[in-house]
C-alpha cells in the first residue's frame, strides 16, 4: 500500500505484536540478498573479461566439390517419343548403360532406311565426281591436241605462203624477161621494117618479126596473168593463215568452256557429296542419340518424363541422376559486409543437419558435433540471395560424416579473433563488423593453436 494519507496508521498502531510482522521483516534476508547481488555482479565482470572468438556464422547445404560430382538431369538433343525404359528410380547405372530408348517424331527422320538412302545417294554423287573428272581430263587432252595440230597447220599455212612468195618472185623475173624480150622483138621489127623500107629485107623477114613480136607479147600479157595468180595465191596463203588461227582458237575456247563447265559440275557435285557425307554422319549419329545413356556412374533419382508414349522436345529434362563417386563440400553464404573476412584457405566448423550438436559459437572447443573445414572458393559476384556463396571442402585432419547426403543443410562458422566478451557486447550493441585482420597472421595462428 503507497503511504501517501496523512493519516499514517503505521505511526499510530504497533504492528510488532504481530507475528507476520515479525516474519516478513526478518533482517537476515536482507544480508543474504546482498550477499547474492555482490556475488553475481563480481562474477558478471569477470565473465566480461573472459576470452570470445568472434567468428562469421552462414548456413546453406552440402554439395560437391567439382561441377562435375553434382546431381545433374539427362537431356534429349532431340526430340522424341519415349518408347522403353531399361531402369528404376534408385537403380545403379555405369557410365554408358542404356536408361531409356526413345522413336523419332519428325517427318523427315520417321524413314527406317534414312541412313542407306543417304550413303547411296552419296555413292551415286561421288560416281559423278569421278565421271566428271574425266570428262575434264578428256577435254584437256583435246584441248592439248587442237594446240598442237593448230602449230603444225599454221606452219604448213607459212610454208605455203613462202612457196606463194618464191613464186611471185620466180613469176616477176619471168615478166621481167617477157617484157625484156618484147622490147628485143619491137626494136628488130622496127629496124626489119626499115630495112625493107630501104629495100633492104623482104617483106618475109618484116613479117617474121612482126610475128614474133606477136609471141612476144602474148608471151608478156601470159607472164603477167601468171604472176597475177601468184600474187593471189600469196594472199590466200596469207588468208588461210588468219582463218586457221581464228578457227582453232574458235575450238580451243570450245573444248575450253566445256571443261569449265565440267570442271564446275565436278566441284558442284563435289559439294553436293560432302554435303551428303555430312548429312549421312548427322543421320547415323542421330540414330544413336535414340538410346539415352548415362553419362557417369551413378544412381538414377527419378524419372522426370515416365509415361510411355509422351513425347518431348529437344532440350528437355528426361531423368535425374546423382553420381556415386563424389567429393563432399558445404556452400555457404554470408553477408557483403563479411565478405572481407572470409580467405581461400580459412578454418570453418561446421554443423550438419540430422546430426546432434552443441555449439558454442564463442568457446569453439566447448562445441561438440561440429565438423572442420577449409574455404576453398570465395565468389565474386554476389548470389540472387543478396549475400556471397562461400564453397567449403573438408579438412584433412577431421573426417565428415560418411552418411551425409547431398543436398542437407549446414551451418558454418567462421572463427576469427580472440577479443574479450565486454568487447564483443560493446561491437554488438553498436552493430561494428568482427575485426579484420590478415589471414594467416600471427592472430590467426594464435587461434588456430588453441
Amino acid at each position: 500500500m503507497l503511504n501517501i494519507s496523512h493519516n499514517q496508521l503505521n505511526k499510530k498502531v504497533s504492528l510488532e505484536m504481530y507475528s507476520a510482522y515479525a516474519k516478513a521483516h526478518h533482517s537476515e534476508y536482507y544480508k543474504y540478498f546482498n550477499r547474492f547481488l555482490f556475488t553475481f555482479a563480481l562474477i558478471g565482470i569477470i565473465v566480461l573479461f573472459l576470452p570470445w572468438t568472434q567468428n562469421v556464422s552462414g548456413t546453406g547445404y552440402v554439395t560437391t566439390l567439382s561441377p562435375e560430382q553434382r546431381p545433374q538431369t539427362i537431356q534429349s538433343p532431340i526430340p522424341g517419343r519415349i518408347e522403353q525404359w531399361f531402369i528404376n528410380e534408385g537403380d545403379y547405372v555405369a557410365k554408358g548403360d542404356t536408361i531409356l530408348f526413345i522413336s523419332e517424331i519428325k517427318n523427315e527422320y520417321q524413314d527406317p532406311r534414312l541412313v542407306e538412302r543417304t550413303v547411296a545417294q552419296r555413292d551415286a554423287k561421288s560416281n559423278a565426281v569421278v565421271a566428271y573428272k574425266g570428262k575434264v581430263q578428256a577435254l584437256g587432252n583435246q584441248i592439248y591436241a587442237l594446240q598442237n595440230e593448230r602449230v603444225f597447220k599454221k606452219e604448213q599455212a607459212e610454208n605455203k605462203l613462202k612457196q606463194a612468195r618464191y613464186k611471185v618472185q620466180s613469176d616477176s623475173i619471168d615478166l621481167v624477161a617477157a617484157e625484156t624480150n618484147r622490147e628485143i622483138a619491137k626494136r628488130q621489127y622496127e629496124r626489119t621494117a626499115t630495112l625493107q623500107a630501104e629495100g633492104l629485107k623482104s617483106k618475109a623477114d618484116v613479117e617474121d618479126k612482126s610475128l614474133k613480136l606477136q609471141e612476144t607479147d602474148a608471151k608478156l600479157i601470159g607472164q603477167e596473168n601468171k604472176l597475177l595468180a601468184s600474187l593471189n595465191e600469196q594472199i590466200n596463203a596469207r588468208i588461210d593463215i588468219d582463218r586457221i588461227a581464228t578457227e582453232y582458237e574458235e575450238k580451243i575456247s570450245k573444248a575450253q568452256s566445256e571443261k569449265f563447265t565440267a570442271s564446275s559440275s565436278q566441284f558442284d557435285t563435289e559439294a553436293q557429296v560432302s554435303k551428303l557425307e555430312n548429312t549421312s554422319a548427322n543421320y547415323e549419329m542421330r540414330d544413336k542419340m535414340v538410346y539415352i545413356l548415362a553419362p557417369q556412374n551413378g544412381y538414377i533419382n527419378r524419372a522426370i518424363i515416365s509415361g510411355i508414349g509422351e513425347t518431348f522436345k529437344e532440350g528437355q529434362e528426361l531423368v535425374g541422376i546423382m553420381p556415386s563417386d563424389y567429393d563432399l563440400a558445404v556452400e555457404t553464404f554470408v553477408a557483403p559486409i563479411d565478405l572481407p573476412l572470409i580467405h581461400v584457405g580459412e578454418d570453418i566448423r561446421v554443423e550438419f543437419d540430422g546430426w546432434p550438436a552443441i555449439v558454442f559459437s564463442g568457446w569453439p572447443n566447448a562445441s561438440l558435433g561440429t565438423y572442420g573445414g577449409i574455404v576453398v572458393a570465395v565468389e565474386t559476384f554476389i548470389s540472387p540471395n543478396g549475400k556471397f556463396r562461400v564453397l567449403i571442402a573438408p579438412n584433412q585432419e577431421e573426417q565428415w560424416p560418411k552418411n551425409v547426403r547431398v543436398g542437407s543443410g549446414a551451418r558454418t562458422i567462421a572463427l576469427l579473433q580472440d577479443v574479450p566478451i565486454w568487447y564483443e557486447l560493446w561491437r554488438q550493441l553498436n552493430g561494428f563488423p568482427p575485426d579484420y585482420y590478415a589471414a594467416g597472421g600471427a592472430d590467426n595462428s594464435k587461434r588456430k593453436n588453441k
